[in-house]
């Protein structure tokens, strides 16, 4: 249907928030004025796209019964089978479910997108595919992914395989659950404040933040294009090594890939060893007011000495900037993602590369129906940042755009005399799913509390690998390692060479 001509009302809205002056006598005028760019737009309904076919025969596949699913951590069971060889012929895949995969709905974890289905592979899933993965299905993720915590998503909790009262981290919960549990070899995840990292950490398994740019974002429902990341989660470094060498690299599609895109073979350089390595404990990731467990940052204190064992030279580096990291990202998100999620249905504009308009008239339409159905989080975004946009008109997003160059030189001057940075992933251990009638402060709190030691990578774009470490009552430990950018390679190296050493797995379950 083409698009229909605005009512002389609707023109004085639209003017009225423009702050445009227009008598009835010039509404009148631009509407007229309007059908030559319209018939512009009409024009292109009569324009076949170029849509790229899948390139692997799949059915829809099912939403799981809830007595397969007891960890609420399954959004939809598939059988895509990819290559008959590659390097992860054998490998059972699990993709987030903010990322495309044709065919199969996808929700982002809101019933705004309840009833979507796209009809395009994303970039990662035609790269796991022709490398001979199986993809068995999707993972639930929060709601829009704007959660640390489990507890946002339509669908109703994650839960910790650990302990089930609590959360398993956000937003790539059902990604993290579904490795941990074994029911997937790998997962694909997202991080935009620390979402691939924070549930690793909460669920005892592996998980990479690779390099911002490094791995290709096209075909996934963004929250801020600077802060978009996509990567792999899995039960050992190898396994991430092995599934970052597939999906690593440009696709000429995502303008979040730079011009000084670095690969590297990640899997084949895991078995150098770390002797002569410098580490960096992280003054500044310890000991948060209010927040941090004295547990976990022993622990991680602890697992970071054992590297003196393997030839690496460990001492405690101060860089103050990183309390602020929170702030920057905070600031960027709320504008940023207001702007791109809401106010553009998750495409935006001013970006040349593949869209998925498909998935943004579904998005649009469907938030106009179901808004107050968004998670508490997902709304404060979209008060706090069109507040900010409107009051302020994004004169705060551009300061914190251009003081996360003075975040990312605080960490590049440190990592100028250390190999990779240290600190705990997140500050304190699972907490426990708070109840749906908890008050809003409470469910908000437990969704964005835990986010600090992870956001400002995010920010910066530095690569960084969430290790488990161990369990503390019960619960596991994650340790975070910080690469300069595109060094991912020395990242994964370094987790290797500890998890070898001191722990070949991710934390082992309680029996079930």
């Amino acid at each position: 249907m083409p698009p229909r001509v605005p009512s002389l009302d609707e023109l004085a809205r639209l003017a009225d928030r423009h702050h445009l002056s227009l008598e009835p006598d010039d509404l009148r005028e631009f509407q007229e004025l309007m059908a030559g760019p319209l018939a512009s737009y009409a024009r292109l309904d009569e324009i076949s796209e170029p849509e790229p076919e899948p390139a692997y025969p799949r059915s829809p596949g099912r939403r799981p019964e809830p007595a397969e699913n007891p960890y609420g951590a399954w959004s939809w069971k598939t059988d895509i089978r990819g290559a008959a060889t590659g390097p992860l012929a054998g490998r059972r895949v699990v993709i987030k479910d903010n990322v495309c995969v044709a065919g199969v709905p996808m929700m982002n974890g809101t019933r705004a997108l309840e009833d979507y289905v796209p009809d395009v592979d994303a970039t990662v899933v035609t790269r796991i595919l022709d490398a001979g993965g199986e993809i068995v299905g999707k993972s639930v993720c929060e709601c829009l992914c704007f959660s640390g915590g489990s507890h946002t998503a339509y669908t109703g909790p994650t839960r910790n395989p650990h302990d089930p009262s609590r959360s398993s981290g956000g937003s790539s919960s059902g990604s993290a659950v579904l490795v941990a549990l074994g029911e997937a070899d790998l997962a694909i995840g997202g991080d935009q404040g620390g979402s691939i990292r924070m549930p690793s950490s909460w669920t005892g398994i592996c998980g990479h933040k690779p390099t911002w740019g490094l791995v290709p974002y096209t075909g996934v429902f963004p929250v801020e294009m600077t802060l978009d990341h996509v990567g792999p989660m899995a039960r050992t470094v190898a396994d991430l090594a092995v599934l970052l060498d597939v999906i690593a690299g440009p696709d000429g599609l995502d303008p979040r890939q730079q011009y000084d895109l670095r690969t590297a073979p990640y899997a084949a350089g895991l078995d150098h060893g770390v002797a002569g390595l410098r580490v960096g404990l992280v003054r500044e990731g310890f000991d948060w007011p209010g927040l941090s467990e004295p547990d976990v940052d022993a622990a991680v204190r602890a697992a970071a000495e054992r590297f003196t064992e393997l030839g690496a030279t460990v001492r405690e580096v101060s860089i103050p900037w990183h309390r602020d990291g929170v702030h920057l990202c905070l600031a960027i998100v709320m504008e940023g993602g207001e702007s791109v999620m809401l106010g553009q249905h998750a495409m935006g504009s001013n970006w040349k590369g593949r869209y998925l308009p498909g998935l943004a008239e579904a998005f649009g339409q469907g938030v106009r129906k179901h808004a107050d159905d968004l998670s508490d989080t997902a709304k404060l975004l979209a008060l706090t940042g069109t507040f900010m946009r409107e009051e302020y008109h994004g004169s705060y997003y551009g300061r914190a755009q251009n003081l996360s160059r003075s975040l990312r030189a605080a960490y590049d001057a440190a990592l100028a005399d250390l190999d990779v940075l240290v600190m705990p992933t997140q500050p304190l251990k699972a907490t426990e799913i708070p109840p749906a009638d908890a008050p809003r402060g409470v469910q908000v709190a437990r969704a964005l509390e835990m986010i600090v030691n992870t956001c400002p990578m995010d920010v910066t774009g530095h690569p960084a690998l969430s290790l488990p470490i161990g369990t503390s009552n019960g619960l596991p430990v994650g340790m975070m390692i910080v690469g300069r950018r595109w060094e991912d390679a020395e990242v994964l190296r370094a987790g290797h060479a500890w998890q070898t050493a001191f722990g070949a797995d991710a934390a082992p379950l309680p029996p079930r």
